[in-house]
């Protein structure tokens, strides 16, 4: 397993490299924007480990392993954001039980 290709794939940029301001995801936009975008990187993975799957299945052109591979690190990443799901989910849940 390659680490650091599941942080690239998951974990937004920690600069901003448009260089005019120093806040971490200006460019990107709302924190809505960047979670969105994560979700249809993680839907892409599922799509293109499906298609792998279809090319083994289908016809000899697809490898076994490509396919292997594509379908951990669709398995991988969703496994991920689901546990980010449940660490907002418990963040929220504890916020509401605050008194004021």
């Amino acid at each position: 397993m390659n680490d650091m290709l599941i942080r690239g794939d998951l974990i937004p940029p920690v600069s901003d490299t448009s260089g005019k301001s120093g806040k971490v995801g200006e460019n990107d936009g709302s924190f809505s924007n960047v979670l969105k975008d994560k979700i249809g990187e993680i839907n892409k993975l599922q799509l293109d480990a499906d298609a792998a799957i279809a090319k083994v299945e289908l016809s000899d052109s697809g490898s076994i392993h490509e396919a292997m591979i594509a379908m951990e690190k669709a398995s991988i990443s969703f496994k991920t954001m689901l546990q980010v799901r449940n660490k907002m989910l418990e963040a929220y849940q504890e916020v509401m039980r605050m008194q004021v």
